[in-house]
């Protein structure tokens, strides 16, 4: 009795192959999945991403390249200005605009219009910064603080998370 291979439009994971591993892999990324797991019968699939800063063979970038507005950050003060001085204020003093909902960002209010913030720019309370799409709605995403923009955490069209940050602003201080 010949087995019966699986065919590519139904894949069966009883007996998973590479390619069908691959799919899966695909998935996560394309979800921005850190975890999944499947089971049936005694089959048994787990694939975890690896903690940030582990490269495992071709570097890819599995989150939102940060943009750093060079030499905006000050070394705090009584610090011994270490080089990890910068990279532990640069988050502390930020004031982090998350996504209020799962959608697609964009930075403009129509393709090949200007962003509605870049870095650097000085923002109100109530400014819009971007939109978030979801269901085809569109949901402008506005400033609860006034201050700089100093960090854009995802790039246009791209998919974002419940409470994924969006934006590092640097408060204004009041003298």
């Amino acid at each position: 009795m010949k087995r019966k291979k699986p065919s590519k439009s139904s894949p069966s994971f009883a007996n998973p192959e590479i390619q069908q591993i691959e799919q899966l892999l695909h998935f996560m990324t394309e979800h921005n999945l850190e975890e999944f797991e499947y089971s049936r019968g005694d089959l048994r699939i787990r694939l975890r991403k690896p903690p940030a800063g582990v490269m495992i063979g071709a570097p890819r970038v599995m989150s939102a390249p940060e943009i750093i507005v060079p030499g905006s950050m000050e070394a705090p003060q009584g610090s011994s200005g270490g080089a990890a001085a910068p990279e532990a204020r640069s988050t502390e003093d930020l004031h982090l605009v998350k996504s209020p909902i799962v959608g697609t960002f964009y930075e403009s209010p129509s393709p090949g219009t200007e962003a509605f913030v870049k870095i650097g720019t000085y923002v109100e309370t109530g400014k819009t910064l971007c939109i978030v799409e979801a269901m085809k709605l569109m949901n402008e995403i506005e400033s609860d603080v006034t201050g700089e923009v100093v960090r854009i955490f995802v790039e246009n069209g791209q998919p974002v998370e419940y409470g994924q940050p969006l934006f590092g602003i640097r408060p204004s201080r009041k003298k």
